[in-house]
């Protein structure tokens, strides 16, 4: 079983559609990704995507991708969260969280946690980023406990396919116990 940082920088060096920009990104993604698998693998936890409007096409993206019979592992619990609330701008309190908190209690008695991937100044961004265990992805703003980048970054959406990519090979690498992701 490999050391989850070194399968990290040797999966990034070795995969032609991984830029090495990544790499420099490693000690922010590492630990980012490491919580996000040990929440699904090890506390069972379903996996609620949320996006700004301007990523809704990468939604689309990773839940077809992220169960494709093509990667010969059992389907994992990715859903979007449009599927259970489709009107989150409209949250606007303490209790209108609550409620939806409840909800997904009720729903999801394993635990459930956010993966937010859009600005992070966006409604959509408030639940996610005041739930504990989410994975974030924001833009344009340094948030510690998730992953920036910039939304005026010309090469952003190559740098988002790049980024499920990796993650998507880690919790294939995971799954089968050729990493740790605790260490």
């Amino acid at each position: 079983m490999q050391e989850f940082l070194n399968w990290t920088v040797d999966t990034i060096r070795n995969d032609r559609l991984i830029s090495p920009w990544l790499e420099e990104k490693k000690f922010e993604w590492v630990p980012l990704a490491s919580k996000s698998i040990i929440n699904i693998l090890e506390k069972g936890c379903s996996v609620l995507i949320i996006t700004d409007n301007d990523r809704d096409w990468f939604l689309q993206y990773i839940l077809t991708n992220i169960n494709a019979q093509k990667l010969n592992r059992p389907f994992l619990p990715f859903y979007d969260f449009k599927s259970f609330y489709k009107n989150l701008e409209d949250l606007k309190s303490d209790e209108d969280f609550n409620f939806i908190r409840d909800m997904l209690n009720i729903s999801f008695p394993n635990g459930y946690c956010f993966w937010y991937i859009g600005k992070s100044q966006d409604t959509k961004a408030t639940l996610p980023k005041i739930s504990k265990n989410s994975f974030l992805w924001l833009f344009d703003e340094e948030i510690q406990d998730a992953f920036n980048l910039k939304n005026n970054d010309e090469a952003l959406d190559m740098k988002l396919l790049q980024m499920f990519r990796l993650y998507n090979k880690t919790l294939s690498a995971a799954l089968f116990a050729e990493i740790n992701v605790e260490h």
